[in-house]
């Protein structure tokens, strides 16, 4: 989602990255957090095959939903929304997933970091409830280049992950990091955020750019979803069987977009792309049985998709705090 529709203007860092965290994770080998022990605020625990994946918050946000979808009428939307017993402005949530393979640890997208001001930025404090540090991270998957999902990368200029190699669509490289795109459609702000947080890994050679669907790291594939932004993707992970894909900004506005699956949203760079993609992605998926994550969907983000008539369902995973 674009910085401009928040509620308030882009402030101060929320918090600091913590440091001397205890973990019994070590330098190629991971000790998973147990998972008998309850979870902390912020991360829930869930494993796929032999993964151990968890959810981090990065917190929430108040979103103004009427002047953010497009296609639907103010008076459809806030029926929508009271069927929920929702309002808007609807809080929700920054989500992003940690995925520990063991001798990897791999992380889908980094949260908005400082640049939201006093709304996200919680990242390092779920990433350190959940038992791990920044420099544990050796891979980062960005589903897109927007503020909140790569806004955590860095810190002033400073690598906040400096073990990590940044994997992202090259399409998206393209678009953000090119100032001659600001003639083009590109927010100014945008291009000075991208510069500000993947720069620093451009720089320092820890990015690796893909092109088309291909497997990235073992089990790993990347799914060029382009229309929310040019080099929007997908990230499915499997294992033993299993598999989750992480759907990045493909669905905002849950209780808006299900039902309606053909509105887009002001955030999006080429609505007619994204409405395409939605629509062919939610009809493959739909009674599959996909284990699905999502960005902005209320956290965990966890769940599965179920056609309903013209539209879809969203059934979340039940709550579960055990082995």
């Amino acid at each position: 989602m674009k910085s401009h529709t928040l509620l308030l203007a882009v402030g101060l860092l929320f918090a600091a990255i913590p440091t001397g965290h205890a973990t019994d994770r070590t330098a190629g080998h991971t000790a998973a957090p147990s998972a008998t022990q309850p979870s902390p605020a912020g991360i829930y625990r869930f494993a796929v095959g032999d993964l151990r994946v968890t959810a981090l918050s990065d917190g929430t946000l108040p979103l103004g939903i009427k002047p953010l979808v497009q296609g639907l009428q103010p008076e459809r939307i806030d029926a929508l929304l009271a069927e929920r017993f929702e309002r808007d402005p609807l809080e929700t949530s920054i989500n992003a997933f940690l995925i520990d393979a063991g001798s990897r640890l791999l992380l889908v997208d980094t949260g908005a970091g400082q640049l939201f001001g006093p709304y996200g930025g919680k990242l390092p404090v779920s990433l350190a409830a959940a038992g791990y540090r920044p420099d544990q991270v050796t891979d980062i998957l960005i589903t897109h280049i927007h503020t909140d999902h790569s806004g955590g990368l860095a810190l002033d200029g400073r690598i906040m992950f400096p073990n990590a190699t940044v994997h992202v669509g090259q399409a998206d490289l393209d678009f953000f990091l090119n100032r001659d795109n600001v003639a083009r459609g590109l927010q100014p702000r945008h291009y000075d955020e991208a510069v500000a947080t993947v720069g620093p890994y451009l720089k320092a050679g820890k990015v690796k750019p893909f092109t088309e669907q291909s497997e990235i790291l073992p089990g790993v594939t990347a799914i060029p979803t382009p229309g929310h932004t040019p080099g929007h993707a997908f990230y499915r992970v499997t294992s033993r069987g299993e598999s989750i894909e992480f759907w990045g900004d493909i669905i905002h506005v849950g209780p808006v977009q299900f039902p309606h699956p053909e509105a887009t949203v002001s955030f999006d760079v080429d609505q007619d792309a994204v409405r395409a993609q939605r629509l062919k992605r939610f009809a493959h998926e739909a009674g599959s049985g996909q284990l699905t994550a999502a960005a902005h969907l209320n956290f965990p983000g966890l769940g599965r998709l179920r056609r309903d008539g013209d539209g879809y369902h969203w059934v979340p995973v039940e709550y579960r705090n055990r082995e």
